[in-house]
């Protein structure tokens, strides 16, 4: 099969097939390249390792002379200190017993003071020329020949620092000297004393060496650090390399990375021993990671490719389809959403929306005569039917009214007065907005009613002033608040039930509150009521109703709330705006 044939194919695929071929070729290049350039990252990477571990036990080591440096300055500065010399002279002149404990006391003293100061000391002791001790610090009690042992490498020296190993015996690193006699121009050089400083080395190792793997400290033959060494030292060989100063070496059948450092100072190697295998072990596992990552991220993308191509060419073969239902005429199920209900907003989601909607236009051109013929003939017959019934029952109304007047009967001709008005202000729902004042007759109304009903029974009270009566609000807002009062708080009591309706105004607005002495109604109802926790048992309009008309009519700001600080019974509180005039 040629190129040509091969293109040819390619341009006759399905968008689908061409986006899935390109996607898969992007990121098998990608994948390719990264990892190509991955291995060369992890080749570099290999040769710092090394280097970086043979510059952490220079710096290591670099630092622990410096320390160790500092503390035979130290040395120095307690042997060369007047008061010291002048104490070490006295006590070689053989003083009484007493001037010698004191002497002896100050002289402790300020060793004390010395190895306080220092955080890597075990004890500063000096030894007299009488050979009697002086000691402060953690005090390690030495027998004669170990005493003798150290008084003859600090003569070795003659006045030089000298260093005694850590030993069985002693875990200390020992740096002593002897004490010349100085003082001023004259320079004698008597012996006066041995100084002896034992050096915490394994705290001071800790302190400063880099936690990864085994270091080592020897001197020759001798171990200064640590104690217990975990390797043999005759195990272990120099670098082929002196310029790198480190090496793999295989050490009882494993293999190490080992860095070694001569120091110019001590003449101390230092030695890094790592197990190749904690270094390169996770390298190796890194390196597999990204390789199965990546082929983790190849698989996705693929899928994710063919899932985003399969995307896109579905719309478009629904709208294939519902272009051919259409063609054929059938344009209610052509305008079918297609099956989740919604179309994305790209543009294949627009294309289809303007399909629908030309398909919608055309439908209801096609329909409009007939099916707006058959509405308008329903809704005048609704219209009128509404009109009918409201004017049957005023007329039977004032039919019974004018018989009970015949007949003097006072009470029913009040009663059906009073409900002929709130029918026909119930019914009348040309004007939503009225006044305070129409809307507290209507609550008169119902109030006449519900007295015939309940009468000494029900106490109602009407606190509003004058000034708010042309205040406008949403009409029928007071009489369901006095008719729920009615059946949650009277009806359900035996004794009288007083209802009072006030009003006062502030600087935030208007505020009109349907108080009861019933039994109450529980906190929080009406966010219960709007969450659907709880539902209402009646039939009337009920408080949601209110607050969502009050706040439609006037805003979020305004609408009706349970005053929860009332000791007794119930008090709905409703807030509408200053200044709303009807």
């Amino acid at each position: 099969m040629g190129l040509r044939s091969v293109l040819d194919m390619y341009r006759h695929m399905k968008i689908k097939n061409k986006l899935s071929i390109l996607i898969t070729m992007i990121i098998a290049v990608s994948l390719a390249f990264t990892i190509l350039i991955q291995q060369y990252v992890f080749s570099i990477y290999d040769g710092q390792i090394y280097d970086k571990s043979s510059r952490v036990l220079n710096l290591s080591s670099t630092a622990i002379e410096t320390e160790l440096k500092r503390l035979q300055q130290l040395s120095y500065r307690i042997l060369a200190e007047e008061q010291v010399q002048e104490w070490l002279t006295s006590l070689k002149k053989n003083p009484s017993d007493y001037d010698r404990l004191i002497i002896s006391q100050y002289l402790v003293d300020r060793l004390i003071s010395y190895s306080g100061e220092e955080p890597y000391l075990f004890s500063i002791q000096i030894m007299d020329a009488k050979g009697n001790g002086h000691e402060g610090g953690n005090i390690l009690r030495m027998d004669a020949e170990r005493k003798r042992h150290i008084l003859n490498v600090a003569a070795e020296g003659n006045g030089e620092n000298r260093w005694i190993y850590p030993d069985s015996n002693d875990s200390a690193l020992i740096a002593t000297r002897e004490i010349r006699s100085f003082h001023k121009t004259n320079f004698d050089l008597d012996y006066l004393g041995t100084l002896v400083i034992r050096i915490n080395i394994e705290k001071l190792v800790r302190d400063i060496a880099p936690e990864d793997g085994d270091v080592m400290i020897v001197s020759d033959e001798h171990v200064i650090f640590p104690s217990e060494p975990s390797f043999d030292l005759g195990r272990i060989t120099k670098p082929v390399n002196a310029s790198k100063g480190y090496e793999i070496q295989k050490i009882n059948g494993e293999e190490y990375f080992i860095a070694q450092i001569q120091s110019l100072n001590t003449s101390w190697t230092y030695l890094n021993i790592t197990p190749f295998n904690q270094i390169f072990d996770r390298i190796i596992f890194i390196k597999e990671m990204v390789v199965f990552v990546f082929i983790a991220i190849f698989v996705v993308v693929i899928l994710l490719g063919i899932r985003f191509s399969y995307s896109l060419t579905r719309p478009i073969d629904e709208l294939m389809v519902r272009m051919k239902l259409a063609e054929k005429g059938n344009f209610e199920e052509a305008n079918l959403f297609p099956p989740g209900g919604q179309v994305a907003m790209n543009e294949i989601g627009l294309l289809q929306r303007s399909f629908r909607f030309m398909i919608e236009r055309i439908n209801t051109l096609i329909q409009e005569n007939y099916a707006n013929r058959l509405l308008i003939k329903e809704t005048e017959f609704k219209a009128l039917q509404s009109q009918i019934n409201p004017h049957f029952l005023y007329n039977t109304l004032e039919s019974i009214n004018w018989m009970a007047k015949v007949n003097r009967q006072s009470k029913i001709s009040e009663m059906v007065e009073a409900l002929a008005y709130l029918l026909r202000h119930s019914v009348d729902l040309k004007e939503p907005i009225i006044t305070l004042g129409e809307e507290i007759d209507i609550v008169r109304s119902y109030v006449t009613i519900q007295k015939i009903r309940f009468e000494e029974r029900l106490v109602f009270r009407l606190d509003v002033p004058e000034e708010l009566m042309s205040r406008a609000i949403p009409k029928l807002t007071l009489q369901p608040l006095m008719e729920n009062a009615i059946h949650y708080a009277l009806e359900s009591i035996i004794e009288p039930c007083e209802i009072t309706i006030r009003g006062w105004s502030t600087e935030e607005g208007i505020f009109l509150a349907v108080d009861d002495t019933g039994p109450g109604i529980p906190n929080g109802l009406i966010e219960r009521l709007r969450s659907g926790e709880v539902t209402t048992k009646g039939k009337g309009i009920g408080l949601l109703n209110i607050d969502d008309r009050i706040k439609l009519a006037f805003g979020e700001a305004y609408g009706i709330r349970v005053d929860e600080s009332a000791k007794q019974g119930a008090s709905i509180i409703l807030s509408l705006p200053k200044g709303q005039e009807e």
